[in-house]
């Protein structure tokens, strides 16, 4: 009995002895790194010091300071940053969608005034008379020619209930003219367009995650299966860049039960360790859904997509996500600014972290690479599905993208299709509905005609772009003199022909064509319901939910899927 008791005190003090040095070691430690950040510092000061007292020319403090924060938190990742009070008006626009100003989207123009490139529907800007493609020549008693985006827009935003005065010049018909719009309040529905694609198939598109954007929803759900009949719903995430992450939550509740998991977050600091499961009761746990993503899909999307892939909620279809598995909150910092900081990673139901780049390590020239393949592990969904970690959500069912020809891409990025959309709209006074609307054999003619009278319009054919791969290859290689002279023909044969192209290419240059019409009358959404038709991954989502063996074979692995696919799933497509 002695012997137990003694050896029971000998423990105790061995004990007592390890977590006394493991506090010493701990101390030590934290001194260490104390005296590395004062040392530091310290640094810094002294160069900053060196460099107001004595360098060459007048330095901007301001300017020297926030390069020095900058840089610091780009060695971190891309989505740690410093919020200055004056951007602060901007950062929470993206958090809630909301701002005081009169609801246009401006961009640079070929002339040397910003232009009206598109206007929220029956907004302050609408209401005044704007329309696309008019020229801001004055604003708020201002003339603003050679002005940038940023400065007209901090002009057309203010106080709610104030008014700013805008001249404009309309270039179809040279007219000059001066508006009065009152700024208002102006909250961007994050469900830019919600309606039924047929008489069974409902669509809801979600273009951010703002504040409340679960409630719009959840509202835009109940409307299109309780007084339009849908039956089976594809909801698209293409393109959404993500937000809240709370709100993605509140968005999978919508279709799991009570209580399900989520996800999941862990980080250096134990606070941000944390389990979020499904709180209320949803709104549908039976309709067949179908959600679409792509390269655009990032964060919060990926929440989405990935919980309801997980939890074998909704078939998935699209391209292969983004990949940020990374969370941000927002710390205050003096001077009414705010510190965006990535605090942890999540992992969706299946325990998997859609992360695809890793910023914590860096090669020597300071770049990052994606998850190797060697690292990409297996995991299961709730019915025992295969998935992979690895970077993203792979899709459940893989839908290659549209590959524009060159030409259709130098026409958007030289503004010619957007162009010929507001000519178009100075001589028609409205067009058909959206399903409906085409562009006749004449007005395509036309479109070819403005197109070839367009000054400094260029582009180049993909095979000239490889015959100079060639070329510079023949070259390295000593090929190229003594065969010159093919070469110099092969170049003439490739040069680009603009109306063989432009025949070539009608079908995708005149889609985009009517789409931008029908935006520049019917707003930002009003080529939505003509995608229905042209878009492959809508045409391909309702489909499959309308095959209900493949819908249903895909959720219970019985039917083969993109995302079991270790090979497919991780290609960086």
């Amino acid at each position: 009995m002695r012997g137990n008791k003694t050896k029971t005190r000998v423990a105790i003090v061995t004990a007592t002895v390890v977590i006394a040095v493991g506090a010493l070691l701990t101390a030590a430690t934290n001194d260490k790194r104390n005296f590395e950040i004062i040392k530091n510092l310290d640094i810094f000061y002294s160069v900053f010091r060196e460099i107001n007292s004595y360098y060459v020319d007048e330095p901007d403090p301001g300017k020297l300071i926030r390069t020095a924060i900058d840089e610091m938190l780009a060695s971190l990742d891309p989505y740690t940053n410093y919020i200055p009070e004056e951007d602060m008006e901007d950062f929470r626009f993206m958090t809630t969608g909301e701002y005081g100003g009169v609801g246009a989207v401006i961009s640079m123009s070929d002339s040397c005034y910003i232009m009206v490139r598109e206007l929220y529907k029956d907004f302050p800007a609408d209401r005044a008379g704007l329309i696309p493609g008019d020229y801001l020549v004055e604003v708020a008693g201002k003339d603003v020619k050679n002005y940038k985006v940023s400065a007209v827009s901090d002009l057309l935003r203010g106080e709610p209930g104030t008014d700013v005065k805008i001249k404009i010049l309309r270039p179809e018909t040279n007219q000059t003219l001066e508006m009065t719009a009152k700024r208002q309040k102006i909250q961007i529905n994050p469900v830019s367009y919600y309606g039924m694609i047929d008489n069974e198939v409902g669509y809801i598109t979600l273009s951010s995650f703002t504040q409340d954007c679960s409630k719009e929803v959840e509202k835009a759900f109940i409307d299109l299966r309780d007084n339009y009949g849908a039956k089976k719903m594809v909801i698209d995430l293409r393109g959404n860049p993500g937000g809240l992450m709370d709100e993605a939550i509140k968005m999978v509740n919508l279709f799991v039960p009570r209580g399900s998991t989520v996800m999941s977050t862990k980080g250096r600091v134990s606070i941000y360790g944390k389990k979020y499961l499904a709180p209320r009761e949803p709104i549908d746990t039976i309709m067949p859904l179908a959600v679409l993503i792509n390269r655009g899909s990032a964060s919060a999307s990926e929440i989405v997509a990935g919980a309801l892939q997980d939890l074998d909620r909704a078939v998935i279809l699209g391209r292969r996500s983004y990949g940020k598995g990374l969370v941000q909150g927002t710390r205050e910092i003096e001077y009414k600014g705010a510190l965006k900081l990535t605090t942890a990673k999540y992992y969706i139901p299946s325990g998997r972290c859609v992360q695809a780049l890793d910023y914590s390590h860096r090669d020597t020239t300071g770049a990052v690479g994606y998850v190797p393949d060697s690292l990409i592990s297996e995991f299961h969904t709730k019915g025992g599905r295969r998935v992979y970690d690895g970077g993203g959500v792979s899709p459940d069912v893989h839908i290659e993208g549209d590959t524009y020809s060159n030409i259709s891409l130098a026409l958007v990025s030289h503004d010619l299709i957007f162009r010929y959309a507001v000519k178009y709209r100075g001589k028609h006074a409205e067009v058909p509905d959206a399903v409906n609307f085409r562009l006749t054999d004449a007005e395509y003619d036309e479109f070819c005609q403005f197109v070839a009278g367009a000054k400094g319009f260029t582009y180049k054919t993909r095979s000239n772009e490889q015959l100079k791969k060639l070329v510079a290859a023949a070259k390295a290689d000593s090929y190229y003199d003594d065969n010159q002279q093919l070469f110099d023909q092969l170049n003439t044969v490739l040069q680009p022909d603009l109306q063989k192209d432009l025949r070539t290419e009608r079908r995708q240059i005149q889609e985009l064509i009517e789409e931008e019409i029908l935006v520049s009358y019917l707003y930002a959404n009003g080529s939505t319901p003509y995608s229905f038709s042209h878009d492959q991954e809508i045409i391909t989502a309702v489909e499959t939910l309308r095959d209900d063996a493949k819908y249903n074979g895909l959720l219970d692995g019985t039917v083969p899927s993109h995302a079991g696919d270790k090979r497919k799933a991780n290609q960086q497509n």
